[in-house]
C-alpha cells in the first residue's frame, strides 16, 4: 500500500483530520506533517486572547499520523488483511513546547510492536525549528469499520 492509499483510507474529515503530508511509512514507522490553521475552531477558546493548539489536539495528530498511518500500512501488510480502522487506546505523552496558531509540526513513529492486532509505538512531534514538542507512547488496535 503506498502513502496515497493511506491517505485515502483514514476515517477522519476536516475539521478533525490532521494529515497534510505522509512523508514515509514502512513496517518499523511513520513520518508526516500538519499545519495548524489560524482559522481552527478551538483556537476561538483556548486560551482567551493568547491561543495555543490544546494538548489533546496534539495527542490527536500524532495518533493519526504515528499510529493509524503505519497501522494502516501493517494491516495491508499483513498476512490477513482486516477490513478494519485502527484505534487509539492509550497513551503516555510528556509535552515540552507550546504549537501557536499557523505553526506547522512533524511527526515521527517507531514501531515497538504490533501483534494481535496490537499496535504499540514511540512518538515524536517537533516544531519547524526541530525542537521536540511532545513526545510518549501510544497504543492502538484494530477494530472493525463502524458503517460496514
Amino acid at each position: 500500500m503506498n502513502k496515497e492509499e493511506i491517505l485515502n483510507l483514514l476515517p477522519y474529515s476536516a475539521p478533525f483530520h490532521f494529515v497534510d503530508t505522509l512523508d514515509h511509512v514502512d513496517e518499523n514507522g511513520a513520518k508526516g506533517s500538519f499545519t495548524f490553521s489560524p482559522e481552527l475552531d478551538f483556537y476561538k477558546g483556548h486560551f482567551k486572547d493568547h491561543p495555543v493548539t490544546p494538548g489533546v489536539i496534539l495527542t490527536e495528530t500524532m495518533a493519526q499520523i504515528g499510529l493509524v498511518c503505519l497501522g494502516l500500512y501493517l494491516l495491508a501488510s499483513s498476512a490477513e488483511p482486516a477490513n478494519g480502522h485502527v484505534m487509539l487506546t492509550s497513551t503516555a505523552i510528556d509535552f515540552m513546547k507550546p504549537v501557536f496558531p499557523g505553526e506547522q509540526v512533524f511527526v515521527s513513529s517507531e514501531k515497538i510492536y504490533f501483534r494481535f492486532k496490537k499496535l504499540h509505538c514511540n512518538v515524536q512531534m517537533t516544531n519547524q525549528a526541530g525542537e521536540v514538542v511532545c513526545k510518549g507512547t501510544l497504543s492502538g488496535m484494530v477494530t472493525k469499520k463502524l458503517n460496514g
